[in-house]
């Protein structure tokens, strides 16, 4: 199976995607990991949620402009309705998503 470009993961219909970029030397970033994770199971079949390592897709990182880690974008219908750069909390995370559903 080919590997799916990002323009092609971030198009998913009907169904917002959380972008996590991260770096494997980020505190902040393994801190997220667990509240990410939870996420996922939480809105499993409404999310689609997708971690993109800033060192090894430095392409999506700069198309999007990400300048720090940890990001965190939400994508719907191909589109960024939602991009904070930084440690966020779970529950504001969550309330993003909802909104977004």
């Amino acid at each position: 199976m080919a590997k799916k470009s990002f323009a092609e993961l971030i198009k998913s219909p009907g169904m917002p995607v959380l972008v996590d970029f991260y770096a494997d030397w980020c505190g902040p970033c393994k801190m997220m990991n667990p509240v990410v994770e939870q996420l996922a199971k939480d809105f499993s079949g409404k999310l689609k949620v997708i971690k993109i390592n800033v060192d090894k897709n430095q392409a999506a990182a700069q198309q999007y402009r990400v300048q720090g880690v940890p990001t965190f974008m939400l994508f719907k219908n191909g589109q960024v309705v939602w991009k904070q750069a930084g440690a966020v909390p779970g529950h504001q995370l969550n309330q993003i998503i909802q909104q977004n559903l």
